[in-house]
């Protein structure tokens, strides 16, 4: 196995690992940067759902890949990085469409998006 793409889906995981549990432990923290609330037990379930729940679980398949377990390497790297790409794309259609905003946090995130996603979509 390539150790320099190893340690970048670890390094992936890790962020991914890191971004569902804060997500779980404080769902208003988490998007607050984003002008968001989450006051409401639905809106809470919510962030910790798919911020959570859904990043530690890609955490979990990027851990598996970086070991290569079961020989998933090379599918699940192309698939986390092709979404995390298509996020950054997201990013994109939304500076097209809404008034222009500073770096942080949308610049900032599109870019952690665009170079994380092209890092493990080059691992795969």
């Amino acid at each position: 196995m390539n150790t320099v793409a190893t340690l970048t889906i670890a390094v992936v995981g890790f962020f991914f690992l890191a971004m569902g549990t804060y997500a779980l432990i404080s769902p208003g923290a988490l998007v607050a940067p984003f002008r968001l609330s989450a006051q409401a037990p639905e809106s809470r379930s919510e962030v910790r759902s798919v911020y959570g729940g859904f990043g530690i679980a890609t955490a979990a398949v990027l851990g598996a890949a970086a070991l290569d377990i079961g020989e998933i390497r090379t599918g699940a790297v192309t698939t986390v990085g092709l979404a995390l790409i298509g996020m950054a794309g997201g990013r994109l259609v939304s500076r097209l469409l809404d008034t222009p905003v500073g770096f942080y946090p949308i610049w900032f995130y599109f870019w952690i998006e665009l170079v994380a996603g092209t890092a493990l979509f080059l691992c795969a």
